[in-house]
Formats: structure tokens, sequence, C-alpha cells
């Protein structure tokens, strides 16, 4: 049976997390209290985001996922069609995207490889957010999901990209329940669907990272685990997860899910009612994005809104602080979801500021 933890250290884990999330505005080594942090900061206007927000405040709470999606049943989201079927480019150009199998430990984690036209292209790969899935929520009127937008914009740039279901969410649910996800079999996926990009012919060059929320996490790991990357791209990337998990589930829920050897039932707080093994709790006090993303030196491109209820603003600085390397900060007045609810106009700025980072280092 895993051993149970204290309550205490928990409480002594969530007091300290609210000081964690200010270390963004603390003197870097050698700097003076108050100094400009030596990093470009893209912002529509000089005011800085206030550490102190709420997340837990905001329609939008979330990490990645539609409110009121509690009666939806991801598992049952089976695409069916013809494959491999066009992938609509908006400006006319013919694509593909083809259905995509990768086992891990004996389940299979299924996803989407978005090819431009022309031939071998390079490829960004896509890690969705907490209960999400490999399209992610739906743009108001736009007809598409986050991430199946984005992976129609990165291609219609020249990128092709791979979009995954972490095992237990989206379709990846064979021989794989929900409740047994952890962040360490969710960096499982993502570093086997790297492997697997290294040896098809339709991409070329070492792979991008995008992030979303616990994607974010996910990403930052396995960059600092020392997988080959060429880039990686934060949105709203969770930096601390004790201090964000404890605003989705409360402080009383995470100390009993970490307590108990038996499956907790959660209630989010957009309605969704969702069911975790001790583990992932457990993984919440254990994980350390930061001194995941320290371990990485390559190029980062953090994107953060100023009106994030999920995740506090002042992590975007965290990942900056911790990282050591070429790194750009976009921030922006928006939601956890990029405004995703009003439509896509957020998002599609958001995508454009990250390929222009990534054609800075020299693709397509």
């Amino acid at each position: 049976m895993p051993s149970l933890r204290p309550a205490l250290l928990i409480a002594l884990l969530l007091a300290a997390a609210p000081g964690h999330a200010q270390r963004a505005g603390a003197a870097a080594p050698g700097e003076e209290p108050g100094a400009a942090p030596a990093i470009e900061i893209d912002a529509e206007t000089e005011a800085a985001p206030d550490p102190a927000s709420d997340p837990a405040s905001g329609p939008e709470a979330g990490t990645g996922e539609e409110a009121g999606a509690s009666d939806v049943d991801l598992s049952t989201l089976m695409v069916i069609a013809p494959w491999p079927r066009p992938l609509p480019l908006s400006d006319g150009r013919a694509g593909l995207s083809d259905r995509v199998s990768i086992e891990v430990d004996g389940t299979p984690v299924h996803g989407l490889l978005a090819t431009p036209p022309g031939g071998p292209a390079p490829v960004v790969l896509l890690l969705h957010g907490f209960t999400g899935d490999r399209d992610e929520l739906d743009i108001a009127g736009a007809g598409e999901g986050v991430f199946a937008r984005t992976a129609r914009l990165l291609a219609e740039a020249g990128y092709a990209s791979l979009r995954i279901d972490f095992r237990g969410s989206g379709e990846s649910t064979e021989g794989f329940d929900f409740a047994r996800t952890t962040f360490d079999s969710q960096i499982a996926d993502a570093q086997a669907a790297l492997d697997w990009l290294a040896a098809d012919a339709r991409v070329l060059g070492r792979p991008y990272l995008i992030g979303w929320s616990q994607g974010g996490l996910v990403a930052a790991s396995v960059a600092g685990r020392g997988a080959p990357v060429e880039a990686v791209a934060l949105w709203a990337g969770v930096a601390d997860p004790q201090i964000t998990f404890a605003t989705l589930f409360g402080p009383k829920m995470l100390e009993q899910g970490v307590l108990s050897p038996e499956p907790t039932s959660v209630t989010l707080p957009w309605g969704a009612e969702i069911t975790l093994a001790q583990p992932f709790f457990e993984a919440i006090l254990d994980a350390d994005p930061l001194a995941e993303i320290a371990r990485y030196d390559g190029p980062l491109f953090v994107a953060q809104g100023s009106e994030d209820a999920t995740v506090d603003p002042a992590q975007a600085e965290m990942w900056l602080s911790a990282h050591d390397g070429p790194e750009e900060l976009w921030l922006r007045e928006m939601d956890h979801a990029f405004d995703a609810y009003q439509g896509p106009d957020r998002l599609d700025e958001m995508v454009a500021a990250t390929v222009a980072f990534f054609d800075l280092l020299g693709a397509p």
C-alpha cells in the first residue's frame, strides 16, 4: 500500500505555495530589487499582471477545458472519417492529416499528424491540458478546437504537427482509465511521440514543443530531461502545480487525494466530475517543473494571459527566471483559454507569435 503523507506536510506546502508564486517578483542574482528583468516583454499595455490575482475567479477557470463539459464522455469522441483526409487550409493549399497510433507500455496513444504540402517539414508536438484532448475546447463561432485550429495554422506556416491524446484522455482510453493518469504517464507519452516523429519520413529536424497548461508542465519536463527538441513554447503552462491544483480542487480535496489509497472523485470549478488515483495527487506535491526547465537551455517561448484565473500570471515569469537561454515572454490581456469563448482572434495572434519565434530559429 502506498505510504500515507501527514496532513501537516500538505498544509505547510499549500501555505507556502502563494509565496512560491511570488518568486518572479524577486530580484534575480546580480540584480537590485526592483530592477527590470532581462527579458523582452511583449504586451499591449504597460500594466503588469497582478501576482496576487485570484486564480479561482472568472468563468474560464480550468486548464484548457470548456466550461460545462461535465456531461461529455471523452472516450466516446471517436473520429470517423477516411484517412488520410484533406487538411483544410484557409488559403486553399492542400495538406493532409493522418491518424497515428503509438504504443506506450502496451497501451495505445492516438493522435493526428498534420502535414503541409511540399514534402518533409519541421514538426511541432502539441501537448494538451488537464482533462483535455488533442483537439481541445471548441472556439466560439469557429467550428474548431483550439489545437485543431493551431494545427491548421501551423500547416499554413509550413510546419507539420502531431497532436496526441494522452493515455486516459480523448481516444486513448483502451486499457488505460483516466483515473490512472499522472504527470509521469503523460511525460512518457510525449517522449514516445517524439521517438515516433524521429523515425517518420514526413518530418525533418528536431521537433518543437507546444504545451498548454498541464501540457506545459509536461513539455518542460520532457525538455529538461534531455529530449532533443528545437524549442519549447509554454502556453499558460503550470509552473507551480501545488497552488494551481489547490485552486482547482480545493486544499481539503487535495489533502484527501494525497492521503487516500482509494481513488478520489473531484468536482472541478466548471462542473465536471473526475476520479483520480493517489499517485496523481502525490505528484502534485513532488513535481518541480521549474527544476525541469532549469536543465533546458534551448529557446523558450512563454505566453501568458494577465486575466488567467487558473494559472497565476506570476508563473510566467517564474518560468523565465528558472530558465537560462534564449527566451521571450508574450503577455496579453486574456484568460486561460486565450479568450476562445469569445472567438479565435487572440489564439490566432498567439499562434502567429509562436510561429515567429520558431522562424527566428531557422525554420521552416
